[in-house]
């Protein structure tokens, strides 16, 4: 064993179980599950195997891993983003910089005030001690110190925040910048959805399902092709019987054909089903319907008949449609941007209840979409993860970058979500909302204590109802506005964000549960 600060890019590492994997690598040999909550906010444990990239500070459960290192030091994923919530902290939104200058015209005044306290009480024929004392009053009362906390507190607050949950503010002005949004744009793939082919539709034509569906799995299980796997995943949920296939051939860009328990199968599309000569029958317009709605319509023949249509579609997160009700609550305008065909976008906007589609967009006009969207006068988030989306991430109000994206998407955009959870952008944006919002009840709670305050320590009610303030009190005045300011900000805590829990009213059923209910869609 060697300390962390000793490991070298390249070097071989061996994490057994329980350990902490100690820098970003890729691992070379063994499988394990990796308890990833620590960085990026998944709550279940990450399966990880040959090839799979690891990330230091996680923790290995279960298994032996032999791991290279990628990236050491202020290199890995921890350390930058430990470098990303201090610089969001450090830095100064424009209402800092705005506080930072009446703290500075404040403290002129607080000298100002105090001169011209002193030189009145004298005109009035106080003895000097006691114009003395009022003029120190001023001085101390009206110390900026509450106004030059009103934002540090609440940004840092609010970045900590955001951190816990996964969502990294790369400055403050990402955070004032979020909560003037009323426009998201969303990319569709890897950001709604999964990116992964799921199974939307198996309809048969009277055949029982579960047995042609064994038939079908058995054949896709010696195919590579991802629709394949998803038809596998289906029918390892539904709990069918496994069957072995023979004679197994595949036929590029159309489909496969194998012997299963003595019964031909075909499984493609229509032109596999014309060569090999079967009819479409009544499944032609159910085939044509599904492709109708997006999805892709996969035929299966069983010695000859058409027997069933899979409908197969790209799989939607499961927090989406909850995330984009969160959106509409805080009165969001929700626009879905895509280079997918208008009826796949429509069938994902229609599920989710999208307000808006923007379909079949070439990767350089999605900045252009922004900007036409701009022009309209909207306040524009873009959410992407992908190379092609980093000119509009740029060109956006406030632009954020899904964690699982590319490296080119994460340095341009201002916030980045580390969970790739769609839910997320309401997380982040009621944080901005929020941050704001004690931010002006701070400013508004400094300012006020001043004009308040101000007066009174200039001893100008102390003719006429005796009220005055000594130094000593006004210094514990003083003290005691910073102290709200600091705890105001500190109750942003309580904000109310989006959850986990709050998927079970809005997600659609999975796959696996659909198979269970026996309904298809």
């Amino acid at each position: 064993e060697i300390p962390t600060a000793e490991v070298a890019v390249d070097d071989l590492l061996l994490v057994r179980p329980g350990a902490r994997i100690p820098v970003d690598g890729i691992v070379v040999a063994g499988e394990s599950d990796v308890d990833e909550s620590m960085v990026t906010g998944e709550s279940l444990p990450v399966h990880k195997e040959p090839d799979g990239e690891v990330i230091g500070a996680t923790i290995n459960t279960n298994g032996t891993l032999r791991v290279r290192a990628t990236k050491v030091g202020a290199d890995t994923a921890l350390a930058q983003i430990v470098q990303l919530v201090q610089e969001a902290q450090n830095s100064k939104a424009p209402g800092q910089q705005l506080a930072d200058r009446a703290a500075f015209w404040l403290v002129l005044v607080a000298l100002i005030g105090g001169g011209l306290t002193l030189f009145g009480w004298s005109l009035s024929g106080a003895p000097f001690a006691t114009s003395l004392l009022f003029a120190i009053t001023v001085v101390v009362v009206t110390c900026p110190d509450a106004l030059g906390l009103a934002t540090p507190t609440a940004i840092m607050v609010g970045t900590g925040l955001g951190a816990k949950r996964g969502v990294l503010f790369k400055n403050a002005a990402a955070l004032e910048a979020s909560a003037r949004i009323d426009t998201v744009i969303l990319d569709k793939t890897g950001t709604l959805t999964k990116g992964e082919r799921e199974v939307t539709d198996f309809i048969s034509d009277g055949a029982p399902e579960p047995e042609v569906l064994a038939l079908v799995a058995a054949l896709e299980r010696e195919s590579e092709h991802p629709l394949a796997e998803a038809v596998v995943r289906y029918a390892e949920g539904a709990g069918v019987i496994e069957l072995s296939s023979t004679t197994f051939e595949n036929v590029p860009g159309h489909g496969a054909i194998a012997t299963v328990d003595g019964h031909r199968v075909v499984v493609g599309n229509a032109r596999l089903m014309k060569r090999e000569q079967v009819e479409a029958g009544d499944l032609a317009g159910t085939r044509d319907e599904l492709a109708a709605g997006g999805r892709t319509a996969v035929m299966v023949a069983v010695d000859g008949l058409a027997v069933a249509v899979i409908g197969i579609a790209d799989a939607v997160r499961e927090t989406s449609s909850v995330a984009i009700r969160e959106l509409h609550d805080m009165g969001i305008h929700v626009v879905m941007l895509t280079g997918d065909n208008q009826a796949t976008a429509d069938r994902i906007a229609g599920q989710l209840g999208i307000d808006t589609v923007i379909a079949e967009v070439l990767p350089q006009d999605k900045a252009n979409k922004v900007k036409e969207l701009q022009e309209q006068g909207k306040k524009v988030a873009m959410v992407g993860d992908g190379v092609n989306d980093a000119p509009a991430l740029a060109l956006a109000d406030l632009g954020m970058a899904i964690g699982a994206g590319t490296d080119v998407a994460i340095e341009t955009a201002d916030i980045v979500l580390m969970r790739s959870d769609p839910l997320d952008v309401p997380i982040a944006i009621r944080i901005g909302r929020g941050t704001v919002r004690k931010m002006r009840q701070n400013l508004g709670w400094a300012v006020g204590y001043n004009v308040i305050a101000l007066p009174i320590a200039a001893g100008i009610f102390e003719p006429s109802l005796g009220l005055k303030l000594t130094p000593e009190w006004a210094a514990l005045a003083m003290s005691g506005s910073s102290f709200l300011v600091a705890t105001n900000a500190i109750l942003l805590k309580r904000l109310r964000l989006p959850s986990i829990e709050d998927v079970g009213e809005g997600r659609d059923p999975s796959p696996v549960e659909r198979a269970e209910a026996g309904t298809t869609l």
